[in-house]
């Protein structure tokens, strides 16, 4: 089950990857900063950060970090003020991509770039494998209760009650949601793909520089979460696939 602990596991060890490519001192810009975990992370680093975010972000209340709210198209700062753009898992989650990356374009610098980490195809596959693993977790967790603790008119009640929960949590599990926002959770396994990826840098005149797997295997829910170690993520991923890869893009 979800573990906030767990999740900053994983993006420290994300973190620690991501921030071999920035040279000291760059000023960095941040979209999509969430709580601000990371801006703060970097700023301790030594490096010049802001980050935004939409308003009704779902980390809005969870401030770690001064994250200043923008429209989600128009980044509010002039030409030419940043050295890197860089965002974790948030490009799929733009509507009006194209738009957007032209804003990067505009806010970077001469020699300015681009580092985005992003789900993969491997990711979103396992996740929708993970996401049945998971309501059979919630079902074989709510059988035992299945059987009545007698004959009871009050006993034969609470068993029905467990009986629509778990009706209820199987239709809640049915359809796999999207993680996006195009297509569904089977086209997402192609469209988050490297090569899905590439053909869109190209497409909006950015020159790929890297396009390097991070190297841990993991899923959108926390089937096993800490009992699973990054060691034993690492060795899983050059077999399943890694969860993200790091792409760093500069205007063509």
């Amino acid at each position: 089950m979800f573990s906030v602990e767990f999740l900053h596991v994983i993006r420290e060890y994300e973190y620690t990857e991501i921030v071999k490519r920035f040279s000291p001192g760059v000023r960095i810009l941040e979209i999509g900063g969430g709580t601000g975990y990371q801006a703060k992370r970097l700023t301790e680093d030594g490096f010049i950060v802001d980050s935004i975010d939409i308003p009704d972000s779902n980390y809005a209340g969870q401030l770690e970090f001064p994250v200043r709210p923008y429209d989600g198209r128009n980044i509010p700062f002039p030409d030419g003020s940043f050295d890197v753009v860089y965002s974790s898992n948030v490009l799929e989650h733009v509507l009006d991509l194209p738009y957007l990356q032209a804003e990067m374009k505009r806010v970077l610098k001469p020699g300015g770039y681009c580092v985005h980490l992003m789900p993969t195809g491997a990711w979103r596959l396992w996740t929708n494998v993970a996401h049945y693993t998971e309501l059979l977790q919630r079902l074989l967790g709510l059988a035992p209760r299945l059987i009545p603790k007698g004959f009871s008119k009050h006993a034969l009640s609470d068993a029905l009650t467990v009986f629509r929960l778990m009706a209820g949590t199987a239709k809640h599990y049915a359809v796999v949601p999207r993680h996006g926002e195009t297509g569904n959770a089977l086209s997402e396994i192609v469209t988050f793909s490297s090569r899905h990826w590439k053909r869109h840098f190209a497409k909006q005149l950015f020159t790929i520089d890297e396009a390097t797997p991070v190297g841990l295997f993991y899923t959108g829910h926390m089937v096993l979460g800490p009992r699973l170690s990054l060691r034993e993520r690492q060795k899983l991923a050059k077999w399943l696939g890694s969860a993200c890869v790091t792409y760093v893009v500069r205007p063509a």
